[in-house]
């Protein structure tokens, strides 16, 4: 036996004889709820579906020694959390490492902070996953490994830019494939926890160390790029090396780690939405699980981005487990770590992400809290949340529309820019479905095939520019089995690698042709609202009717109509000057562009904008916009929605079935908050009147709300479940359960 081995059972026992007696108020049926049990997971083998509640504690390096053990395992139990991530080594081990430069906490003496927690959390039944921090080092390993060191552009080792006793390591050299490898095996050998989480894992920007030069000399014969403009052969090379480089790290760890425990694995700290530098979908092949770090909101941040996240996980996770961790804290540029978020605050954020199906986890970094107002809120949270598992075991979605994300959009065509060409078109197509309560989730651009489609009625694609020949047949043959498309802007005008086109991709599907350029930024521009040759008008303008004219968008991709001329309801009115006050007046013009592209074939229906309908939404968020984009997701789905709600408010809707029941989420986003973090107090929602409808072969038993906490009447109604919800607070739920 090892010497260190000896030292952790030696630790443990201490632990039973100190800690553990300190455990002896607790209910610890740990033998009834083992950690590992799979009686209840869902998504994946293994452990991964059970837990349902999280906690990570991240001990900072004074923890040991100084804080109340206790404490902590009482509030895990009091929260009823399943699973805890716990800091244990990397940047500063946690525990009796024997692994030269393993640089230990000073605080840690002849203790094992670790294990000690370690050991009260399985007493408790508790999943544990053991977290690392890879991003940074000691003067120690600098002097003796100065290649393990990130440079700079200009040559410059980097020093970290909050601490200056640390060095930032380079993620893609021997730092992390030898010695991170080490501390994982290490950890592994002695605790066999169920998993290591590793925070900063993929680096800290880019590294031009020796060995990212060499490596990637190797890969593509050139030197690392100095640019971020993809069309940069050097660039384009890179952002195909450094995935596959990160990728090729997570098989190594998952690989060693599983060697010693193959229950577990290495689950990153990576991934998201279209600005994720790791390929989605890759990512969902290869993780039994993922944690989302969506720690909370700042700035303008609406609260629906915890659930954007957790439909842009599900749609290449598909039902395995994702838990969000949520901080506790304030979070902002200026990092104040110690903080204490308003209990308002954390309750939205948590509660649109279990919504739309993350599980819920907090996070708390250092073990001595300096304000604990925080902690009867994440109790009251978890509790409810507790007390009605069952209702958050969700089997499928029963959303019928589905929003495209695209990586290689982002990547390809957005470049640096992507956040403003590419994100920007899709928050502010979420903002207008969000508005107009129609449940929805997101589609990963790399799973379109029929399979990941089937549950889908309307595809929505704002501005995913860069599509392949095989993506834009996929999107076709969702038409042509009968779903509806909604496309904006230069959608498939450029190929996977963001090379322009001649033509569009979907041209065919949209009903018109690329003319050649672009006009915008566009000032004082509208859109003339048309009658058809009877003098009805189209349904995309209802609501309109006595308008005339709205605004336009701010860009546009010039087009033709396909083939024979095509009645649109929207005529664009061109630029002319707002200024002189004089001069502002339309001038007249032989100019009569369609503002909007309408397509009807059979049950599909295609509605393509081609100008930056959603981007202007999301800058300028006129009403007429989400009016539009409502109007048109409407029509173009064409049949009763799963949920129809009528009442005042902003609400997140999401509809899931589970085993023996459905639940209707009803997220509360009314606020004058609402875009700026932290809430000040809930304003509760008045009565709702719900259409639900229900599976068909389903009957009802019972229909009940979750956070009031009672039945609820209801009737049967030209085919769908009419009921009323008296008031929303925070989050209400629909829970309907079946009967048989």
């Amino acid at each position: 036996m090892t010497s260190t081995r000896r030292t952790f059972l030696k630790q443990t026992a201490a632990l039973s004889a100190v800690g553990l007696a300190a455990l002896d108020d607790l209910d610890v049926q740990g033998a009834a709820r083992r950690a590992g049990s799979d009686e209840e997971s869902s998504g994946s083998g293994g452990w991964y579906g059970r837990p349902m509640r999280w906690a990570q504690l991240s001990f900072v390096e004074s923890d040991p020694g100084n804080y109340d053990l206790k404490f902590w395992l009482d509030y895990f139990q009091r929260v009823h959390a399943e699973a805890a991530i716990l800091n244990a080594g990397g940047c500063v081990a946690f525990y009796p490492t024997q692994i030269p430069l393993h640089y230990r906490s000073k605080w840690l003496g002849n203790r094992d902070a670790f294990g000690e927690i370690y050991a009260g959390c399985r007493a408790l039944g508790m999943n544990v996953v053991a977290r690392t921090d890879a991003h940074a080092c000691h003067q120690d390993v600098m002097d003796a490994h100065p290649d393990w060191i990130a440079v700079d552009a200009e040559g410059n080792k980097r020093r970290h830019a909050s601490d200056p006793d640390f060095w930032i390591t380079c993620a893609l050299g021997p730092y992390n494939f030898e010695f991170m490898t080490a501390v994982h095996e290490e950890i592994m050998r002695l605790y066999k926890p169920d998993g290591i989480f590793t925070n900063r894992w993929s680096g800290s920007g880019m590294c031009y160390c020796e060995h990212c030069r060499e490596n990637f000399r190797a890969f593509a014969a050139l030197d690392l790029p100095r640019t971020l403009d993809p069309r940069d052969p050097a660039r384009r090379a890179y952002m195909a090396w450094h995935p596959q480089r990160l990728f090729e790290l997570w098989r190594l760890w998952n690989g060693r780690i599983q060697a010693i425990n193959p229950d577990a694995s290495f689950i990153p700290n990576a991934g998201g939405g279209a600005l994720s530098e790791l390929d989605m979908k890759t990512a969902g092949e290869m993780a039994p699980m993922l944690v989302a770090d969506r720690q909370g909101r700042s700035g303008a941040m609406a609260p629906w981005m915890a659930g954007k996240s957790a439909k842009e996980f599900r749609a290449t996770m598909g039902s395995k487990a994702v838990p969000a961790i949520t901080s506790v804290g304030l979070e902002d540029k200026y990092r104040w770590k110690d903080s204490v978020q308003n209990g308002e605050e954390i309750r939205l954020w948590m509660a649109d992400g279990m919504a739309q199906g993350f599980r819920p986890a907090f996070t708390k970094f250092n073990a001595r809290p300096f304000d604990k107002r925080w902690f009867p809120v994440v109790e009251k949270i978890f509790d409810w949340h507790h007390a009605n598992a069952e209702y958050f075991r969700n089997v499928r979605s029963l959303a019928r529309v589905g929003m495209v994300y695209s990586q290689q959009t982002a990547a390809y065509y957005g470049g640096p820019d992507a956040a403003a060409k590419v994100e920007d078109h899709a928050l502010g197509f979420y903002e207008a479905l969000v508005e107009a309560r129609i449940p929805f989730d997101m589609v990963h651009d790399r799973l379109l095939d029929r399979e990941h489609l089937a549950q889908f009625r309307t595809l929505i694609l704002p501005n995913i520019a860069a599509l392949s020949e095989e993506q834009c047949a996929q999107i076709r043959a969702f038409a042509a089995r009968g779903g509806s498309v909604i496309a904006t802007y230069e959608t498939s005008l450029y190929d996977e690698g963001g090379a322009q086109r001649a033509e569009f991709g979907l041209g065919s599907l949209f009903g018109a042709s690329y003319a050649g350029g672009r006009e915008g930024p566009m000032l004082n521009s509208y859109l003339d609202l048309e009658e058809d040759a009877s003098g009805a008008w189209h349904p995309l303008l209802m609501g309109f009717e006595d308008a005339g004219r709205i605004i336009n968008g701010v860009h546009r991709v010039r087009v033709t109509a396909n083939g024979a001329t095509q009645f649109s309801p929207l005529t664009v009115v061109p630029p002319y000057p707002d200024l002189p006050m004089e001069e502002v007046f339309p001038r007249p013009t032989s100019e009569h562009d369609a503002g909007v592209y309408l397509r009807e074939n059979d049950a599909s229906r295609v509605v393509y904008f081609p100008w930056d309908i959603d981007r202007t939404f999301w800058e300028v968020m006129d009403v007429d916009h989400g009016k539009l984009l409502r109007n048109a997701v409407l029509w173009a789905t064409n049949e009763p929605a799963p949920v129809e709600m009528e009442g005042k408010g902003i609400v997140d809707v999401a509809v899931w079935e589970q085993k023996d029941s459905m639940t209707v989420h009803l997220v509360n986003l009314t606020n004058p908050m609402m875009m700026k973090g932290p809430v000040r107090e809930t304003i509760p929602l008045t009565a709702q009147k719900l259409r639900v409808r229900v599976p068909a072969g389903r009957r009802v038993r019972r229909v009940h709300l979750l956070r009031a906490g009672n039945e609820v009447g209801h009737r049967e109604e030209s085919g769908a479940l009419a009921l009323e919800v008296p008031e929303i607070g925070v989050h209400e739920v629909v829970a309907i359960d079946y009967a048989g």
